[in-house]
């Protein structure tokens, strides 16, 4: 396998670009520097010699070149590449223009660039007239020469070109430089050669890695000229057949400009970008060495790339999250009617029968599904709900059962498994089961029978191994006689049976949910205040409500309290009445009247016995305590007012 141009092996790659002239005066040094440095010698002019040098370095055959004068002054401006320059000393003319005065009392020079006012002094001290001059062009040098050959000098110092010209006219010309002054060139030109070889390692890293990369990325040095591009960039700036390294990324795409990334040293991350009729999201971080900025970088990602990215981490998420996060230590409260559940549930826990969930709707029914699924050998495995009444019959069907690559118009490529397939080994939890439509049902009994599934669109049954809890808050019994339930499944489903109390059923546990639901929804808004001080005054408004809605109404009510507490620093300073208008259902029923929370205890108790008409058990349930709690406080205030006629029952 041959070599990156970009990584080159062995010796220094060196092009030392000349006129004839230099050239052979310096072929003893290139003999001297054969052995540190593969030299190529090339005769180039001009607009001749960068074409050569361009060549050269779109090929990758050189790391540093050699010149001198006008060659050395026109490559530095058109390459991106290293250049040593063989510098004119002044010993150098010194000398040139001793061997000229040998020759001839009059001496004509001619350099690139500019004169020499130094030579003025020079002059006299060697006893010979010197007429010098400067030239920018080969026309121009010409054109000096001519005049100087015109005044009747024949002896010319100067470049090669100007001794070209001499020695083409019949004239003496002289070369102004010496093998010391190549030497140094060539002594520079190897320093540039090593320099360029660690940049170009570099830049090789960075493209192998780039190249790897999906984004499209490009890099630039300190003046936005583009030094690594990798191919989905490419295409962007211009396709694969554009040359654009070296190139001023900010003239190419004024869009993709990283100047202001290299003024300012500031990283960009994820700013939403417009360019060539396709939304991105861009990145541009500068690149240091040490703590220098050296260049920058921008990375385009594609925004449909990130959305679709983004929908199947959802999607992953929502795999992940087919697990129960619930126990039995999620249930809060100590009542008779939830504590008969729960020995239920636990002793369901522990067979791998079907149960039946009945109950109002927000009593629980799932959470108590996940309490049993964890608490059984199943535990650990995938635990999958589904709402039977949120989907209609046919996307219902296609997510329970899965379906078959081309099993209908728009199917996913490759198929789909279906809910029953995601729960295998686990539990499935089909809640508001008594809204299942009737067809769905009849599949639904073969499974449970039959312990197999079969997609959509397949003609091969799949064995499964899962539990089925189903939950409904419907009359599934009457449901049957009306024909909108059928008789089988629900035996079926039926085989363990788990009746939830309402939440009225247990006003007892109201104070143990409703407290830490506020605790925790005080904490997140960033309230000072105790949630159990707080709710004091309320528990006689919260325990005698209804809950139609069950926890999860009282769940919703919890946080419109704390929202109203947020407005107070002191649990002294809450105005309770005002809760009125933000839960106007507590303070509707029977005994709330504007005011009941901040009744003092002895008024609430009196008012308390006489909407019971004197029955205990009925005020302490009012009230929102035990019975034995409401004779404590009848025995503490019987001294501060008259007794009233009370009865057990």
């Amino acid at each position: 396998m041959a070599p990156s141009p970009f990584t080159p092996t062995g010796l220094p790659r060196l092009c030392f670009l000349s006129y004839r002239q230099i050239r052979e005066f310096a072929m003893p040094v290139v003999a001297e520097y054969a052995g540190r440095a593969q030299i190529e010698v090339v005769d180039g002019t001009f607009g001749g010699a960068l074409a050569i040098a361009q060549d050269r370095v779109e090929r990758g055959v050189v790391d540093a070149f050699v010149s001198a004068g006008s060659n050395a002054s026109i490559l530095r401006a058109g390459l991106r590449a290293p250049v040593a320059t063989i510098q004119l000393g002044g010993f150098d003319l010194l000398q040139a223009l001793i061997k000229a005065r040998r020759i001839a009392e009059r001496v004509g020079v001619v350099m690139y660039g500019q004169t020499i006012p130094e030579l003025d002094a020079v002059k006299d001290l060697l006893n010979i007239e010197i007429s010098q001059h400067a030239y920018q062009t080969p026309d121009d040098a010409r054109q000096r020469f001519e005049a100087l050959r015109r005044e009747g000098f024949t002896v010319i110092v100067g470049s090669s070109l100007v001794v070209e010209l001499a020695e083409e006219a019949g004239l003496v010309g002289l070369l102004a430089y010496s093998l010391a002054s190549i030497r140094k060139g060539f002594d520079d030109a190897l320093e540039l050669a090593r320099v360029a070889r660690l940049e170009a390692g570099r830049y090789e890293q960075l493209h192998s890695v780039l190249h790897n990369l999906q984004e499209a990325v490009v890099a630039v040095d300190r003046q936005d000229r583009i030094i690594a591009v990798n191919p989905p960039m490419q295409q962007l700036l211009g396709g694969p057949g554009l040359r654009v390294q070296g190139q001023a990324l900010d003239a190419l795409q004024p869009a993709l400009s990283l100047r202001t990334t290299l003024d300012s040293g500031l990283e960009e991350r994820a700013v939403a970008q417009r360019f060539a009729q396709r939304d991105w999201v861009a990145h541009r971080t500068p690149i240091r060495e040490h703590g220098e900025i050296v260049g920058a970088a921008l990375t385009l990602y594609d925004a449909g790339t990130i959305q679709a990215a983004d929908t199947s981490l959802r999607m992953m998420q929502r795999r992940q999250q087919h697990a129960a996060r619930h126990g039995f230590g999620s249930l809060a409260g100590t009542s008779p009617a939830l504590q008969r559940a729960v020995a239920s549930a636990r002793r369901f826990a522990r067979t791998d029968l079907g149960v039946l969930v009945t109950g109002e709707s927000g009593v629980g029914k799932e959470l108590f599904a996940q309490a049993m699924h964890n608490d059984s050998s199943r535990a650990g495995r995938p635990f999958v709900a589904v709402n039977c009444a949120s989907f209609p019959e046919s996307l219902l069907e296609s997510e329970l059962f899965g379906y078959e690559e081309g099993a209908f118009t728009g199917s996913r490529r490759g198929g789909k498994r279906g809910l029953f397939e995601a729960a295998h080994t686990g539990t499935l939890f089909l809640d508001e089961i008594g809204d299942m439509p009737l067809p769905l049902q009849t599949r639904l009994l073969r499974v449970l029978q039959e312990r197999e599934i079969m997609r959509l669109g397949a003609t091969a049954p799949i064995p499964i191994d899962v539990r089925v809890i189903a939950a409904t808050h419907q009359p599934l019994v009457e449901l049957i006689a009306q024909q909108r339930f059928r008789q089988d499944l629900y035996y079926r489903l039926n085989t363990l049976r788990l009746a939830l109390p309402a939440l009225r059923e247990r006003r007892e546990d109201i104070a143990a949910i409703a407290t830490p639901l506020v605790a925790r929804c005080l904490a997140r808004l960033g309230s000072p205040l105790d949630a159990a001080a707080a709710l004091a005054p309320l528990l006689p408004l919260l325990t005698a409500y209804g809950w139609p809605g069950n926890v999860r109404e009282l769940e919703n009510l919890a946080e419109r309290i704390a929202v109203f507490l947020l407005q107070f620093d002191r649990v002294d300073a809450v105005r309770y009445t005002e809760l009125a208008h933000d839960c106007p259902e507590l303070f509707a029923q029977p005994g709330a009247a504007a005011g009941a929370a901040d009744l003092p205890l002895a008024e609430r108790v009196a008012r308390a016995m006489e909407l019971a008409g004197g029955r205990r058990a009925e005020a302490a349930q009012r009230l929102g305590v035990s019975r034995s709690t409401l004779w404590r406080w009848l025995r503490e205030l019987e001294g501060e007012k008259p007794q009233t006629a009370t009865r057990d029952a």
